[in-house]
């Protein structure tokens, strides 16, 4: 006994749409900010390090000194907010 072909196994033409065109999540405007932050981070990061001893003897007050305290922890927490800045940034405005 033949089997008779059922619709749903006939070869359908394909129908060609449009792909949209594909965009970045981010713009210019945020990639610069970005680029930024991470700038303002990566001097912080190099002004908070140094300040050790070569002899373990003896201690080094430089590790106290107020860059590296104050000013160094300063300027990564500004990166990471110019981070967040850059994230929450509308790129079409």
């Amino acid at each position: 006994m033949k089997k008779k072909k059922s619709e749903s196994s006939k070869k359908s033409t394909p129908q060609h749409t449009p792909q949209p065109k594909s965009t970045f999540v981010f713009g210019k405007k945020n990639y610069l900010f970005m680029l930024i932050g991470m700038a303002v981070i990566a001097l912080g990061f190099i002004l908070m390090s140094g300040g050790g001893s070569d002899d373990p003897n003896v201690f080094n007050e430089a590790v106290f000194n107020a860059q590296r305290i104050h000013v160094a922890p300063m300027l990564v927490i500004a990166g990471f907010a110019i981070e967040v800045y850059a994230i929450l940034l509308n790129p079409n405005s």
